[in-house]
Formats: structure tokens, sequence, C-alpha cells
């Protein structure tokens, strides 16, 4: 099993990157929008904990920065009827707040992700309810969330599918890293206003 990779990150696109390591082997990575903004520049050393997905029409790997993600992203994974597409939405659209919302069984938070309806968000807050003790940040840790996904909020809020706003996001931090709240949201607006 590929628990991690370390090597150098050579691109970052979309919801994807690319890590070579010293080996000679580049692993094309799917990666939550928290880790994509969390991530330092091309060229720079990189380790990333891993989930590959393995299926008969081939194989992929999801990676995160932080072991509680990965984990969320695991436990998602045994819920019936999530996959590693919508675990990967759901750990990307509420980001730091995940552990927190699924602790919780906040039906109305899970129902921002795309692809989730009223019946899979009560199945998610079902099933993980009690199965996330293990998992969380330590007492007193305040979650604050990231301007990536403050952006993608704020477009849902105005009314964007979450999976088109999340695109959006995307997109713009794969050009301007670094970027603010509302750089983000004035970046992903213009995409969006392109695309009709």
């Amino acid at each position: 099993m590929i628990a991690a990779v370390f090597g150098r990150l050579v691109s970052k696109s979309g919801d994807r990157v690319v890590v070579a390591t010293a080996g000679g082997v580049s692993y094309e990575i799917a990666v939550p929008i928290g880790v994509l903004e969390r991530l330092p520049p091309t060229g720079t050393e990189v380790e990333l904990n891993t989930v590959p997905i393995v299926r008969e029409d081939g194989w992929a790997l999801y990676g995160f920065d932080d072991a509680g993600e990965r984990t969320v992203f695991q436990r998602l994974l045994a819920v019936n009827g999530v996959g590693p597409r919508l675990a990967l939405a759901i750990v990307s659209t509420l980001g730091n707040r995940v552990i927190k919302v699924l602790k919780e069984g906040d039906i109305a938070a899970l129902c921002t992700v795309p692809g989730v309806g009223k019946k899979t968000a009560e199945r998610i807050a079902l099933e993980l309810k009690d199965k996330l003790r293990d998992v969380g940040p330590a007492d007193g840790v305040t979650v604050v969330s990231l301007p990536a996904e403050q952006a993608v909020n704020a477009l849902v809020n105005l009314g964007y599918p979450g999976g088109d706003a999340d695109r959006a996001v995307r997109a713009v931090l794969s050009q301007q890293a670094g970027s603010d709240t509302a750089e983000l949201i004035r970046g992903a607006l213009q995409l969006l206003a392109r695309s009709k």
C-alpha cells in the first residue's frame, strides 16, 4: 500500500497535483481544495499522506497533508453509497469543519456538498456520528476557514452550484496561489460568468 508520497511538487491544477519522487516516479494525486491551497509553490519538497483506491478500471491516489482529513476520508468510504469522489468532495467542501459537521450530524451542512442530498446526508451522519471520536483537533483549537473554503461557501450562498463554485475556485488557485478570499471570489465569478 502507498501510505505516503514524498518528493518535489511538479504541478498543481484543478483537484490534482503531481509529485516526483527521488526514485524517478511521478505520482498524480487528487487532493481536497484545502490541501491545494496549503501546498507550497511548485519545485518545493512535499509529503502527502495517501489513500490508494484500486478498481478494475484503474487506480487512483488521494492525498492529504493532515492525518485527520485522511482518516475522515477513509471513514467516509466505509459509508454505503459514498465513493472516493464524493468523499473527496465532502472533505473539500467542508474543509476543516468536516470533523465537527460529522460528529454533530449536521445535515444542513452536509447538503451543501455537491452530490449530497438529504437522504445521503442523513445516512452519512447516522453511520459516522460515533465513529469519529478518535479524530479531531485538540481541545481549545479554533477551527478557521481558509480563504478557498470561504470563497466556495460565498459562491454557494450567491446561488452557484457547489461543484461549479469548487471548480472555479480551484482554477483561480492554480493560477494565483496565495490569493485572499476576495481575490478568489472575484476570479471565480469572472470564470463562472464566462462559462454561461
